[in-house]
């Protein structure tokens, strides 16, 4: 007899297990599975984000900063930091025990909430059907009346450029590398080509970005991206783009990457390993049996509507699967919504505030629409900008790179997007998110009071140069 829930979800990443969580909260009974295994062939909940993305690479990342910060800024505090030295392994078993840490927590909070977690491969044979196959091969069969599809994403493989798990590598791989490569290279210049390259220069890599579009982080604020690219090449990130990747091949202990520059005149670049990072896919396969009913895109997204339902009365799906940013606070905001309507409650997403942050240094955070996009969309808009240089919190961080930008509208004055790049953007942004959530106007924020010194005084003084009334910085005419 097949085992009965109210709800299952396949998956436990980001999306998945506050799905199951909040389910489970509601008082219903909830089985979630995952498929996920480490290298040693354990289980572990979390996903890609806990197990081989967002996790490690902040604190990689925070590793690496120290040294970076120990090498190029302690002077400047009057604190001397001679014979430094890097000890990869304890840096690497710190990452280790932190994503350990975190796993095993959720294990917990599943345990506390009363989610049964299931280690193997889940599959919507129908709705109210789940086909669950152990890691042992062994297969049985869960009944539930709502099926919540978590499945997430996996990295893309260029066919150009297949993966060989040890010098061609994905961004798992680039995480537990044991060695620092004299020579490393980057394909793609996104998110996370950008925090990898990041990591593996501040250890003392060469490292190379091979970026295809001609333009470097499209999906920010122009004024933001430009001086990020400014800041990683004086940083030491060689970013080439417009370039397109033919090939790479292992050749002598190295790997030889063929590509076209921007003048389609073909290069050549050797390194000693090959990150590939352009990018992630939908892990939508083997997820659904013939005839679920459940549509697929032409990139392999599960389609579904605002409250992520596929359409399919009990299916729902979540996360990277569907359409929108693959970001896990997106995931996991879209799984609260759906366990809380499944139980009967309110649920939504505000889809016109999601942050996203770019973990490097300096930190890179965005919300809201960009100054291109408001400018197309033929709103008349107002701008107003603040640099981290005139901040004395920043200048006593000795991190006076970047500025604050605040995009709004000039009619009803309603914040339209925000966009950071400096010290702390990530936790910067939260203020701005809600802000929008309220739909708030510069004004709001003028006459909101911020403690003195902080770097939050920065999104303050941009909403107030929005009209041309900041105090620390002189006011442009217009």
């Amino acid at each position: 007899m097949a085992d009965q829930y109210d709800v299952v979800v396949i998956g436990a990443g980001p999306a998945g297990y506050p799905a199951a969580i909040r389910a489970a909260q509601h008082k219903l009974r909830v089985a979630c599975i995952d498929e996920w295994k480490n290298r040693d062939g354990s289980s572990a909940l979390g996903g890609t984000c806990l197990n081989a993305g967002c996790i490690p690479s902040k604190a990689l990342l925070e590793s690496t900063e120290l040294l970076h910060r120990a090498q190029h800024e302690f002077a400047a505090h009057g604190i001397g930091a001679s014979g430094l030295k890097v000890d990869l392994a304890a840096m690497q078993k710190r990452r280790a025990t932190i994503v350990k840490t975190m796993t095993q927590g959720i294990a917990g909070l599943f345990k506390a909430a009363g989610v049964t977690a299931l280690a193997g491969h889940g599959r919507l044979l129908a709705p109210g059907r789940v086909e669950f196959t152990a890691h042992d091969g062994s297969k049985r069969e869960l009944l539930a009346k709502h099926v919540v599809l978590a499945s997430g994403s996996v990295p893309v493989e260029l066919k150009s450029v297949p993966f060989d798990g040890k010098q061609i590598i994905d961004s798992w791989g680039a995480l537990e590398l044991d060695a620092v490569p004299k020579r490393l290279g980057v394909i793609g210049a996104g998110v996370i080509g950008l925090e990898l390259g990041s990591v593996w220069r501040r250890l003392g890599a060469e490292v190379v970005v091979l970026e295809a579009l001609p333009d470097f982080l499209p999906m920010a604020d122009g004024a933001v991206a430009k001086e990020a690219l400014r800041h990683f090449r004086k940083l030491g990130l060689d970013i080439r783009l417009g370039t397109k990747v033919s090939g790479a091949k292992r050749a002598g202990g190295a790997v030889e990457v063929e590509y076209a520059d921007a003048s389609a005149a073909t290069q050549r670049l050797v390194v000693d390993t090959l990150v590939v990072a352009v990018g992630r896919r939908p892990n939508s396969r083997e997820l659904l049996a013939d005839g679920t009913g459940v549509k697929l895109d032409e990139r392999g997204f599960v389609v579904v509507d605002d409250a992520c339902r596929t359409g399919i009365d009990g299916v729902w799906a979540v996360g990277d699967l569907v359409r929108g940013p693959m970001l896990a606070h997106k995931g996991k905001e879209e799984g609260v919504m759906v366990a809380d309507l499944i139980a009967g409650h309110f649920g939504e997403v505000n889809y016109r505030a999601v942050p996203s942050v770019i973990y490097t240094a300096p930190e890179i955070a965005w919300v809201g629409q960009t100054e291109e996009q408001v400018k197309a969309s033929g709103r008349p808009y107002k701008v107003g900008t603040f640099p981290f240089m005139a901040s004395g919190r920043a200048r006593a961080m000795e991190a006076g790179a970047g500025f604050a930008k605040i995009v709004a509208a000039s009619d009803d004055d309603e914040i339209l997007g925000v966009h950071i790049i400096g010290p702390m953007a990530g936790e910067l942004i939260a203020e701005a998110v809600l802000a929008m959530e309220y739909s708030a106007s510069t004004e709001d924020l003028q006459r909101t009071m911020h403690a003195h010194p902080t770097l939050s005084e920065a999104l303050h003084e941009a909403a107030l140069a929005a009209d041309r009334k900041a105090i620390d910085i002189p006011n442009k005419a217009g």
